[in-house]
């Protein structure tokens, strides 16, 4: 497949979050995954999509130069920057589209801890964003949802129809993120979503089909559960 665009597509990957819910006491970026450091993974997808020119990696300014090692030492080919992030995602995106070198014409935001998206999904949410300006990889709802108060009560149970899990990556024309980040930044808003920043503006997003194993690794149960999938993958019982 050949990706034809006026501007080249490149990736913001934002690996600077705390991971307190995972616990340990280590990133969860470099929890291994079957002996491979989880963001490797990651970074590999991205090395195999065809879509994806170059890579801005975004960490933890104290974790930037083991970040480097890590990816010297996986010979990842794509990251042509590390950067530190900032207090929030949103800021730490930001620090990543801000490296992003001249001639970029998408921008695809991508969590660094979902080792387990697969270069065609990348491929497919880029090329859907370059017909629409706006797509997310995401998932229809399969579990019942319940809304509940404070004290736990049920409120109401609200029809699965038409809900969707969204994940990422989330494909951008570049020049739409951008006003979109300056918009959210001026009414000092701060979203965990990209896709909820392109919503404010009132622009359309596209949902692109993706696969229920783009899991995030948040607890310590993800971690057995991502190793299965790989290990799915790899032929293994």
């Amino acid at each position: 497949m050949k990706f034809d665009t006026a501007g080249k597509c490149r990736a913001v990957i934002v690996a600077a979050g705390r991971s307190s819910r995972m616990g340990g006491g280590i990133s969860k970026q470099f929890l291994p995954l079957l002996g491979i450091p989880a963001i490797i993974w990651t970074l590999r997808a991205f090395d195999d999509a065809r879509s994806i020119e170059q890579v801005v990696l975004v960490c933890r300014a104290e974790e930037s130069e083991k970040m480097r090692d890590c990816v010297g030492r996986y010979e990842i080919r794509k990251v042509a920057a590390v950067v530190p992030g900032g207090n929030s995602r949103q800021e730490s995106v930001f620090a990543g589209v801000r490296a992003l070198p001249p001639g970029t014409g998408y921008v695809a935001v991508h969590d660094g801890a979902r080792p387990l998206v697969m270069p065609e999904e990348i491929d497919a949410c880029v090329r859907d964003a370059f017909r629409t300006g706006a797509s997310a990889l995401a998932v229809p709802l399969k579990n019942t949802v319940k809304r509940a108060d404070s004290l736990g009560w049920v409120c109401s149970t609200p029809s699965r129809d038409g809900l969707w899990t969204v994940q990422t990556p989330q494909t951008f024309e570049l020049s739409l993120y951008r006003k979109a980040l300056a918009a959210a930044q001026a009414e000092e808003k701060d979203y965990t979503d990209d896709c909820q920043l392109i919503e404010r503006l009132g622009a359309p997003v596209h949902l692109c089909r993706g696969s229920y194993e783009n899991l995030k690794l948040t607890t310590s149960e993800d971690l057995a559960l991502a190793e299965a999938i790989l290990q799915k993958r790899n032929g293994n019982p």
